[in-house]
């Protein structure tokens, strides 16, 4: 199993000589290597059984160093990175030429972001080098939020994992990209889009949230599954179709008396929908573990991370996986 813990010259030690760390993050736990190696980045394909049609993104810790990663930035991306990074948000841009292809599944872009994690950006600061990291679990598997998470499912691939301790926003970031004064989410995150309108035009119509050729990670259309089926829509109705005691259920607020009350997980019993993300990818692991046959979800309400949550839970719930 991997060693796990807070050792940063450990962890600058392993990424210089090519191999794997998992990275804390404020949306999830990473799986970094040298962004500049391909030997490296390979070995993030082969520990997570991802499909090289995946893009990856690249990691840094400052402003300055993005143009070391991308070319021809424009200065509405630099406006966005000074009001929203470090933090959950990607900026698609045209990449430098040393970035490896592999980095960015062929495309003549790349993701760029500065993570808001302490221990995460004094990593990067000591590196020669940016790291591509996504998330550190199997390929299509629900996202890791802690440590142990990386530990359960990649500990027998990766020699080392940083431990930042939970993660703060707990779903991945906004992924966006820039068409002149206009701003294409290409996937829903950790900034709600409502911030984002607050700095740059967003189109409504560009909202994407799938495709089977994706510019961006996390845009495929059955992505962040647990192994038990989920099911999306009206709780109370699905539990009329089904055996009560066979399911778990995922709810904002509301508690099912038919339901046992440890099949049940209140993402936020006060509504809050950031503690809602925070709390989601570990309420779909807690029930994946249970003996239940069947996980129920509800649509969050449709404003704020409301959006990004019920973007991961109808890829969850993806009826042609």
């Amino acid at each position: 199993m991997a060693d796990i813990g807070t050792d940063l010259q450990r962890a600058i030690t392993v990424l210089t000589q090519g191999d794997l760390v998992a990275i804390p993050t404020e949306t999830v736990y990473g799986l970094a290597a040298n962004a500049y190696d391909e030997k490296a980045v390979v070995k993030i394909f082969e520990a997570k059984n991802r499909p090289a049609f995946d893009p990856l993104i690249v990691h840094t810790h400052s402003v300055s160093e993005v143009s070391n990663i991308a070319r021809e930035v424009p200065d509405v991306a630099y406006t966005l990175a000074e009001r929203f990074w470090p933090g959950p948000l990607t900026l698609i841009l045209p990449k430098a030429k040393h970035i490896p292809l592999l980095v960015t599944s062929g495309h003549d872009s790349v993701g760029v972001r500065i993570p808001n994690h302490p221990l995460t950006l004094d990593l990067l600061r000591q590196l020669p080098f940016p790291v591509a990291a996504p998330s550190a679990n199997p390929f299509g598997y629900v996202s890791p939020t802690t440590a142990q998470h990386v530990q359960d499912q990649l500990g027998d691939r990766i020699p080392y994992i940083l431990d930042g301790g939970a993660c703060d926003v707990g779903i991945e970031s906004t992924i966006i990209r820039l068409n002149g004064n206009e701003v294409e989410v290409l996937r829903l995150g950790g900034l709600a889009v409502e911030e984002l309108e607050e700095v740059v035009h967003v189109s409504k119509a560009k909202i994407k949230t799938s495709s089977s050729n994706p510019a961006a990670p996390g845009m495929l259309s059955s992505h962040y599954s647990p192994r038990k089926k989920v099911l999306l829509g009206d709780i109370s109705e699905n539990l009329l179709k089904t055996d009560p005691a066979r399911v778990g259920v995922i709810s904002l607020q509301e508690i099912f008396p038919e339901v046992p009350r440890e099949q049940q997980i209140q993402l936020s019993a006060s509504g809050d929908l950031s503690e809602a993300a925070r709390s989601l990818f570990s309420a779909l692991r807690t029930l994946d573990a249970q003996p239940i046959d069947l996980i129920l979800a509800e649509p969050m309400p449709e404003h704020g991370l409301g959006l990004a949550i019920n973007d991961r839970l109808q890829r969850a719930s993806y009826q042609g996986k």
